[in-house]
């Protein structure tokens, strides 16, 4: 599948089938984190696959969001300052922010193209994260990803329309190239 494809394909599923989906895939997946850019080539994510189910039922518990239990995997993903704050100082926390959401979004699309299905969960107790998993204090839970087949076909998306969301050399500005002033 075409890149605009798995883009247009990709969507949040909250229910999943019982199947159990091969963890190498998953595996797979994760890895095409490793391709995203990444600020000063300085590489902060960190991956956690969890399958235990007592783990993943706390997890769910940390998020306040039941479905995140009817999986058989979720993906934790996380980024260590440590580097990147210390090349970039204050800015350093924004490029681990755009860094990890870059490699987020790879992850996603070859989840797509590997038909598995997850919802990206970015609300959770992040102590409770930590402690569950035992996440060093310094590293930053960036999101939670329950992985498993679709239950049923998702709905069409709708979309916003480009030109609501679209301006031209500055902010408001609608028209590619402006018309000249007449100047008096």
């Amino acid at each position: 599948m075409g890149v605009d494809k798995l883009i247009r394909a990709r969507r949040s599923i909250r229910k999943f089938k019982s199947d159990k989906p091969d963890w190498r895939t998953i595996i797979e997946c994760i890895d095409s984190m490793r391709y995203a850019p990444m600020a000063g080539n300085n590489f902060s994510l960190k991956f956690i696959l969890i399958d235990d189910e007592k783990k993943i039922q706390e997890l769910a518990e940390a998020a306040q969001q039941k479905f995140v239990s009817n999986v058989k995997y979720v993906v934790v993903v996380c980024t260590n300052p440590g580097r990147t704050e210390i090349a970039y100082g204050e800015r350093g926390a924004n490029y681990l922010k755009q860094q990890a959401g870059a490699a987020i979004q790879n992850f996603l699309l070859r989840l797509t193209e590997e038909k598995l299905s997850t919802c990206w969960v970015g609300h959770f107790v992040d102590e409770q994260v930590k402690e569950i998993l035992q996440i060093p204090k310094e590293t930053q839970v960036e999101a939670m990803f329950p992985i498993g087949y679709a239950y049923e076909k998702p709905k069409e998306k709708r979309y916003i329309d480009l030109d609501t969301v679209l301006y031209f050399n500055r902010y408001g500005n609608k028209i590619m190239k402006e018309k000249p002033k007449l100047s008096a």
